[in-house]
């Protein structure tokens, strides 16, 4: 059997995309057929309409979502229809040599649905981040889902299936965060706001924010910046110093992915501190170091992929805080649209304005 339903569709580099009818077949072995409720527009939804992802067109774009399982394959047990889930995209596989050592959030072969949904006419799409989203119905290895409870809305839940866990991890899984440390955050979109916040959860005793955009720099102050710093303005290394007693910060995130804030999240930190790149670039950037410094600084450089969450533990604990009233997700949802407002979200994107268009069906 197969599902005939409506999805958003990239078809070509930096092409609008289109809302189009899509066929989605009944899960297979390991698979799982999830109704989708909400899906955040995410800044690598249009990386993947721009090209800059691959050319591996047309795409079924929207990764950060939640929803409810219709059906399951055969030899699913963790998920079951009715279940109320996160899709996340790094579905981990148990067996790789980083999964067996005991750290599944660096799995090295995670996996995806092997059926394809396909346009009418039978070409095949390929999922953004194995997932697709931006559609009605979507077919995902049952991995992908994280079952977490039914009271959040899926409009905050789905934002913890990519943008805001990033954010999160990135402070607290991968910067290891800690009571009275400094830290500073440099670019605050959606990751960045996510990691003042995840700063702000692990007790951290200062918070500097760094942007280009006031806007920006206000939500942040709201999610627990206790500074702010405008580096079109301000040297933002000089600026961190200073407020950090003119050593820098213990933790530096940098939440651009450019090889400029990277130099300044570097200089920016104190001897011995951390750097945590969540920022995405692109393949061309390079990065030139005077490798004494990255010698003579010591401390440690790291890169954070996914905020190197595991989603069976991180998801359903990030939810349970939510609904505490200890994690202000409902922040991060500047507007509710529809399916056919996806481009247009694309274009507010440009604007600083906006932390996540959400997608309700």
């Amino acid at each position: 059997m197969t599902h005939q339903v409506r999805a958003v569709v990239a078809r070509g580099k930096g092409a609008p995309v289109s809302l189009e009818t899509i066929i989605v077949p009944d899960p297979g072995p390991g698979e799982a057929l999830v109704k989708v409720e909400a899906c955040g527009v995410c800044h690598t939804d249009l990386h993947y309409r721009e090209g800059g992802i691959n050319d591996d067109f047309p795409f079924l774009l929207g990764h950060e979502a939640a929803g409810v399982v219709e059906s399951v394959g055969e030899g699913v047990t963790d998920v079951a229809p009715g279940d109320f889930v996160i899709l996340n995209w790094r579905a981990v596989c148990g067996q790789c040599r980083a999964c067996l050592r005991g750290r599944p959030w660096y799995c090295f072969d995670t996996h995806n649905a092997k059926q394809k949904m396909t346009l009418l006419d039978g070409t095949e799409l390929s999922p953004a981040l194995g997932i697709g989203a931006f559609a009605e119905k979507t077919l995902v290895a049952a991995g992908q889902c994280t079952k977490v409870d039914r009271a959040a809305s899926a409009a905050v839940a789905g934002l913890l299936g990519c943008g805001v866990m990033a954010g999160i991890g990135a402070a607290i899984n991968t910067g290891n965060v800690g009571r009275g440390d400094t830290v500073a955050v440099i670019g605050c979109g959606g990751v960045g706001a996510s990691a003042v916040v995840g700063s702000s959860l692990a007790g951290a005793a200062k918070i500097i924010a760094v942007d280009i955009d006031d806007h920006k720099l206000a939500t942040a102050k709201k999610l627990g910046a206790t500074h702010t710093v405008n580096s079109k303005d301000t040297d933002a290394v000089e600026a961190i110093r200073e407020l950090t007693g003119g050593f820098g910060a213990d933790v530096v995130i940098e939440a651009v992915g450019r090889p400029e804030t990277y130099k300044q999240a570097f200089y920016a930190r104190d001897l011995a501190g951390t750097v945590v790149l969540v920022g995405v670039p692109t393949p061309e950037m390079k990065l030139e170091l005077p490798l004494l410094d990255v010698f003579g600084r010591g401390g440690t450089l790291k890169s954070s992929w996914y905020g190197d969450c595991l989603p069976s533990r991180d998801f359903p604990m990030l939810i349970d805080l939510y609904l505490q009233g200890r994690l202000d997700l409902d922040a991060f949802v500047t507007e509710t649209i529809a399916l056919n407002d996806v481009e247009k979200a694309f274009e507010r994107m440009h604007g600083g304005d906006v932390l996540r268009s959400v997608v309700v069906l």
